[in-house]
């Protein structure tokens, strides 16, 4: 598989994340496939944190549950990253792609 279809594949769920991580080595990984891999992970991270924190928060405030709207941001984030890979493009994902970019460091 060529390194854009890897990473493209690095965004779809953690499925095709671990399989992106684990059939490529760290020999074979080149920068494109090692920057997709950790803007997506990022990404879930953030995703799987700020929906914890919103659920506790919404147990607790029943009337800020409105808040869930703001799973569709991540969303739509996940689309720009999926078009970077696509574009073969290493760019970071708008708002919190930067944070990851030095991040992950078992990822070479």
């Amino acid at each position: 598989m060529d390194k854009k279809n890897l990473a493209i594949i690095s965004y779809i769920t953690i499925f095709g994340w671990l399989y992106v991580y684990i059939t490529t080595n760290n020999e074979k990984r080149d920068s494109l496939v090692k920057y997709h891999l950790k803007q997506s992970l990022g990404l879930m991270v953030v995703t799987v944190v700020f929906n914890i924190a919103l659920t506790i928060l919404s147990r607790m405030v029943t009337s800020l549950s409105f808040l869930g709207y703001f799973g569709y941001a991540f969303l739509i984030l996940w689309i720009f990253g999926l078009i970077n890979a696509i574009n073969a493009a290493e760019k970071p994902i708008p708002v919190i792609g930067k944070m990851f970019e030095d991040k992950f460091g078992f990822i070479k």
